[in-house]
């Protein structure tokens, strides 16, 4: 959405205008359903988490400041990954997890590898992470947070946020390759 655009929407959604809302609706929703489904895996819980997310836009939108070009963007899928969070801690079991799963050592230089591998695909590997490793995931890569922001928001210690990271990523690896070994056996 260009700018003047956005700007024009923002000053119809101060107003309050219903309108105003039915679009941000019709050209987020998309976007955001899919933000919050990297934190949430239950449809309906993810319908929730929207709803909700949408009505404290709603309720805060006095408080929104418009800072250029993707400013609303910005500002709303914040709200969305905020209210994730906190459905993940009121409702889920949300725990540290830890060694309960073998993970192959990996080095640190190993980063996945992600070519030709369908973005569908990557994401249902990231939605398969447990909890914690998955939200840790989400919001050191997607949200570039620290650790030590992470530690603050899921109420963990800093040092436990950079396991959760280590091992999800190492899961992920081993996701990879096996989805790898998988194609490659198709083909001979």
């Amino acid at each position: 959405m260009e700018a003047s655009k956005e700007q024009i929407l923002v000053n119809r959604l101060l107003l309050k205008e219903e309108a105003a809302w039915k679009e941000l609706f019709g050209v987020y929703s998309g976007n955001l359903s899919y933000v919050c489904s990297r934190y949430i895996i239950g449809k309906d819980d993810v319908h929730d988490v929207l709803q909700n997310s949408f009505i404290k836009m709603f309720r805060s939108i006095d408080s929104f400041e418009y800072r250029g070009k993707g400013s609303l963007k910005a500002w709303i899928t914040r709200i969305v990954v905020n209210e994730s969070l906190k459905h993940i801690r009121q409702y889920s079991d949300f725990k540290v997890v830890t060694s309960d799963f073998e993970i192959p050592d990996m080095t640190d230089e190993e980063e996945p590898d992600l070519e030709e591998i369908p973005q569908e695909v990557i994401m249902e590997m990231i939605r398969s992470l447990p909890d914690g490793y998955r939200t840790v995931f989400n919001l050191y890569v997607f949200e570039s947070k620290s650790h030590k922001q992470i530690a603050e928001l899921l109420g963990i210690a800093e040092n436990s946020s950079a396991s959760q990271f280590h091992r999800a990523k190492g899961l992920l690896v081993q996701k990879i390759k096996e989805y790898k070994m998988l194609i490659k056996a198709q083909y001979e």
